[in-house]
């Protein structure tokens, strides 16, 4: 306990990073990619590591896996360990750490720290699995053993997902819509601070090409069906840049218009952002990075109008003005997850095209940089280390 409080008042810290799985560079990994560098020395404890599958800045770090790596078939089917992830995250001995920082969408907030170390928990979100979207995951579309089982394991994951939330001190949210989620489940207050997008790597694009675009994996909360039923429908042409879950399902629906391009590097993904005529967003995200990256390159998006999209674009009303003067439209929205919704935004979008100005929109997409991110993350830390320094000064009665 002496030599943990001595490292916060000597101004040393031993940081440990607690993020969930390292099996692919999404948006969760973006965020962890920046602390790496805030903190190269730190301990980066994950429940599974596939390696080679993130950025180089998180494969050089100190990276310690859970009992979890060990399993048969774990790295294609790591999912369905669901009910263990809890069991795994706790086993992890942080005694030795007086900062822990984790970046979490499932269970990596609910590692157990020393009650003398300082624990900031960056939040995708509550764990969608078991609170918003369990009916998207576990619903009628699901296999009959998950239908049956899935019930009494949601009932003990909900329970241990809000008890273990007590184990963080500071909390801060991706989006204000994430924040009132934390505020809902685990009634706690979350700091907002939006994740980071490399915005200085995409040139806004003049020209638009013929077709729309979406980026994304197959996973069933994205709701990419929507977008392909209304695409058959619409006979416009869709280019899906992704893979997942649902991939077989979602082939099998698409139709002659619909075309199907994996997983692309991020050289080549930039230049189908610039050649399309908008970004096709049907899901409800907790963020959403993709529509800032489309933004970036000057392209509009049309998306669903809910969650955290709702803070990045600027809708076109739809009366085809301006929400407010002085305001540059940046998408498009539609408030019913349905076919028919979209189909209507496209063709609103289609017949109001001239109210979007490329420099306005990627001009827009700028204050969700990643160096702002840095500043503003990097900043929360100090503050809420130094006061944290304060409490356990007052409650050990010692002096810096």
């Amino acid at each position: 306990m002496r030599r943990l409080l001595n490292g916060l008042n000597n101004n040393y810290m031993k940081v440990a990073f607690i993020h969930d799985w390292l099996t692919g560079m999404r948006g969760g990994e973006k965020v962890l990619e920046v602390f790496c560098e805030l903190f190269p020395d730190a301990h980066l404890y994950t429940l599974l590591h596939i390696k080679g599958s993130v950025s180089q800045t998180i494969e050089n770090m100190d990276i310690r896996t859970s009992f979890l790596q060990r399993l048969p078939f774990i790295e294609k089917r790591y999912r369905y360990f669901l009910p263990l992830f809890p069991a795994a995250i706790e086993r992890f001995d942080l005694s030795d750490y007086n900062l822990i920082v984790s970046t979490s969408h499932c269970v990596a907030k609910g590692v157990i720290p020393s009650p003398y170390a300082c624990h900031i928990s960056y939040i995708h979100t509550p764990m969608r699995y078991i609170w918003d979207m369990y009916h998207e995951y576990f619903g009628k579309n699901s296999s009959l053993i998950l239908k049956i089982c899935m019930p009494f394991f949601a009932n003990y994951l909900r329970m241990w997902d809000v008890s273990s939330s007590a184990r963080v001190d500071y909390f801060v949210a991706n989006s204000r819509h994430v924040a009132s989620r934390i505020k809902r489940y685990y009634n706690r207050e979350a700091k907002v601070i939006c994740p980071p997008v490399d915005t200085e790597r995409f040139m806004c694009a003049k020209e638009k090409g013929d077709y729309y675009l979406i980026v994304s994996s197959f996973a069933p909360y994205k709701r990419l069906e929507l977008a392909i039923d209304a695409f058959n429908r619409l006979r416009l042409p869709l280019k899906v840049v992704g893979k997942g879950q649902d991939e077989k399902k979602l082939k099998n629906m698409a139709g002659k218009c619909v075309e199907f391009l994996g997983w692309k590097s991020d050289e080549e993904l930039k230049e189908f952002y610039r050649g399309c005529k908008a970004i096709i967003f049907p899901g409800e995200e907790d963020f959403g990075i993709v529509p800032v990256e489309a933004m970036a390159c000057g392209r509009p998006v049309i998306a669903y109008g809910r969650g955290g999209v709702i803070e990045s674009v600027i809708p076109l009303n739809p009366s085809g003005k301006r929400i407010n003067k002085g305001e540059s439209p940046t998408g498009v929205f539609f408030y019913e997850q349905t076919v028919d919704a979209l189909v209507d935004a496209v063709g609103f979008f289609e017949k109001n095209q001239a109210e979007f100005d490329s420099r306005e929109i990627s001009k827009n997409a700028q204050r969700f940089g990643r160096e702002r991110f840095k500043e503003e993350i990097k900043d929360f830390i100090d503050r809420s280390v130094g006061e944290w320094k304060n409490k356990m000064q007052t409650y050990e009665g010692i002096k810096c």
